[in-house]
This record gives structure tokens, C-alpha cells and sequence, in this order.
């Protein structure tokens, strides 16, 4: 059975992918973004591995959470699913940076360069990543007005792209990125038509599968079918610049 590190598994997809990987008898870190939060973990923590507490808004609580999950042993497989969508503003975070940018970027990232190398890498992206286009001037939200879905388009096209970075970096690693489509979670919307279940049983089948479609890297999918993503992401030059942007904003560096 592999150990799996979910972020963002209180609810929506992230709690949906944790209890299927429960049931199937796997070790679970769940993750919450506070002590308060964790009490949604409450059904799930007696059969988790542990519950790793930090907002991931926070460069210093995200360095926190990779010092948790770290203490209890090297993982099979990370999940980085936590994610947030259409901040009505900037919304700075402690360290001044948007918010929609570091909770859907920069920690991921920050965690994928932190936490012991696992064997399976999963970033949540999404559709909306296409037509962001490939500017990586002002990926803070510094001097452009704020456009929430904009800012939210930029933040899955580069998780997407870190997601096939680390993939080409890490030849040791399978590393992937999927597109949930527009599922009926809090996030979603009830009125999203997509399939849940479809949505988080590929980030459950890439994390933990020996079937040979899912030991593969480098690919962005949705619902297990594999799929051409924005030319960007798929660009080592585009790649290699975005790394360098998120290790300047972030003072980590990744290997």
C-alpha cells in the first residue's frame, strides 16, 4: 500500500480523493488549512496517517507544512490539490504576494522543492489554463488590475507547467497534471455539470495505480484520457523561466 499526501482534503475533490484512498486501504497524511478546519477531518483522521495543519497562503506555515509531513517519512505520492478560485481582489498574504498566486502556485511549488522526493507527483490544474498566454511579466498582480479569473487561468497554467517541469527535471519521478473538469464542489459551483467522481478517481488512479496507463510522466489529463495541454506548459524555455520566477518569489530553490 503507498503513503499519500493530500493537500487541501478537508472537503470538494481533495476530501473525495483522500477517503477513496482510505477505502482502498492506503496511509493518508491529510492536510487542513487550520486546527479549526481539521474538525472536518474528523471522520477520516482515526484512519489517516497524520493531519498536516498550515494555510498555504503563508510561505512560513507552508514551510511548516513541509516540515510535518517530512517527520512522518518520505511519501509514494503527493497530491496538490488545494487550490482556491476567483478572489474578489489581490487579497496580499503575509508575504504581499496575490493570494490566488500563492495558494495555487507558489506552494506547490515550495512544497515540491521541500518535502522529500516522493515517487508520484499530482497537480490539480485546469481547462481555464488555456489562453493565459505566455507572459510571465507580473505574475503577482503587482502593477495590472486585478481580474479574478484571469489571475486564476495564470495560476493553473503554471502549475501545469511546474507539474511538467519537474517531470523533465526529475526523470525519477512520475509527475503529472490534471484538469478535474467543472465539478460540483464548493469551489464548482452545485450547478457544475462534470463528474466528481471522475474528477478526483484520476488523481486517486495516477497517485496510487500499477496499471501501466498511470505510471507514465510528464502527461496532463482528464478523466484518465490524456490531453493536450497550452503549448506553454509543455515548453522547457517556458518551463525553465517560470521556475525562475517562482524560486525568486519564493527565496526556494528546486533542484
Amino acid at each position: 500500500m503507498a503513503r499519500v499526501f493530500v493537500t487541501g482534503s478537508t472537503d470538494g475533490l481533495g476530501r473525495a480523493a483522500a477517503q477513496t484512498l482510505i477505502a482502498q486501504g492506503h496511509e493518508i497524511v491529510l492536510h487542513a488549512r487550520s486546527q479549526e478546519r481539521a474538525a472536518a477531518h474528523a471522520d477520516l483522521a482515526p484512519y489517516s496517517t497524520g493531519v498536516a495543519i498550515g494555510d498555504l497562503s503563508s510561505a512560513v506555515e507552508t514551510r511548516k507544512i513541509a516540515e510535518q509531513v517530512n517527520a512522518i517519512g518520505r511519501m509514494d505520492a503527493i497530491i496538490h490539490n488545494a487550490g482556491i478560485y476567483q478572489a474578489p481582489s489581490r487579497c496580499p498574504t503575509p508575504e504581499g504576494h496575490a493570494m490566488t498566486l500563492a495558494v495555487n502556485a507558489l506552494a506547490p511549488y515550495m512544497l515540491t522543492a521541500l518535502i522529500e522526493r516522493p515517487g508520484r507527483l499530482i497537480y490539480l490544474s485546469s481547462n481555464m489554463h488555456h489562453g493565459a498566454g505566455d507572459s510571465l511579466r507580473d505574475i503577482d498582480w503587482i502593477e495590472r488590475r486585478w481580474e479574478p479569473s484571469r489571475a486564476y487561468s495564470e495560476s493553473k497554467l503554471y502549475v501545469a507547467a511546474l507539474a511538467l517541469a519537474v517531470a523533465r527535471r526529475w526523470p525519477d519521478v512520475l509527475s503529472n497534471a490534471v484538469d478535474p473538469g467543472w465539478v460540483p464542489t464548493k469551489m464548482g459551483g452545485a450547478g457544475a455539470p462534470d463528474d466528481l467522481e471522475m474528477g478526483h478517481l484520476t488523481q486517486t488512479w495516477l497517485a496510487v495505480s500499477d496499471d501501466p496507463a498511470a505510471r507514465v510522466s510528464g502527461g496532463y489529463w482528464h478523466h484518465r484520457q490524456r490531453q493536450s495541454p497550452a503549448a506553454e506548459v509543455s515548453d522547457p524555455g517556458f518551463q525553465d523561466r517560470l521556475i525562475a520566477k517562482l524560486s525568486k518569489l519564493t527565496g526556494v530553490l528546486l533542484s
